[in-house]
């Protein structure tokens, strides 16, 4: 695939289980996150489930899937506000840089707008200076630390 190849962003579908799932696969691998089918298919029926608050994107060029990105809905208190929280997004490294990330948050900053959300937020690790290069162009990096606790013990 090129870059000039056209993409179509769509939600995901049933049918797109194998695809998403090699790619989620490779998401997880990316963030050296171990190796779990449990997660991967926990994920899945997130997106298939339609009471559930996730949800699915994928980017498709000539009839095969070459990104994913998940999604939900965040409450933000500090402004009264309901934005759209971007929590995985990975492209097949073959199609890198064919502009499918970029159609993908594109399309989460449209359903932003149609739905009158406030934001589009998401994170990424500090050393993925590749995905930076996009994100830079597409939004405001802000100066917020991410911070994990664990649950209290017993």
């Amino acid at each position: 695939m090129s870059a000039s190849d056209p993409l179509t962003v769509r939600p995901v579908a049933d049918f797109d289980e194998s695809r998403w799932k090699e790619l989620f696969r490779g998401y997880r691998e990316f963030y050296h996150l171990p190796e779990s089918e449990e997660i991967v298919a926990h994920v899945w029926g997130w997106l298939t489930d339609p009471d559930h608050e996730s949800e699915g994107l994928v980017a498709e060029a000539d009839g095969r899937i070459i990104a994913i990105a998940d999604y939900r809905r965040f409450s933000r208190p500090s402004t009264g506000t309901v934005g759209i929280w971007l929590d995985d997004l990975f492209t097949d490294p073959e199609s890198r840089g064919t502009g499918a990330g970029r159609a993908l948050i594109a399309r989460l900053q449209q359903i932003a707008a149609d739905e009158g959300r406030s934001v589009v937020r998401w994170i990424t690790a500090d050393d993925n200076t590749q995905a930076q290069f996009l994100y830079d162009r597409m939004a405001t990096k802000t100066n917020w630390l991410t911070y994990d606790a664990a649950p209290a013990e017993g």
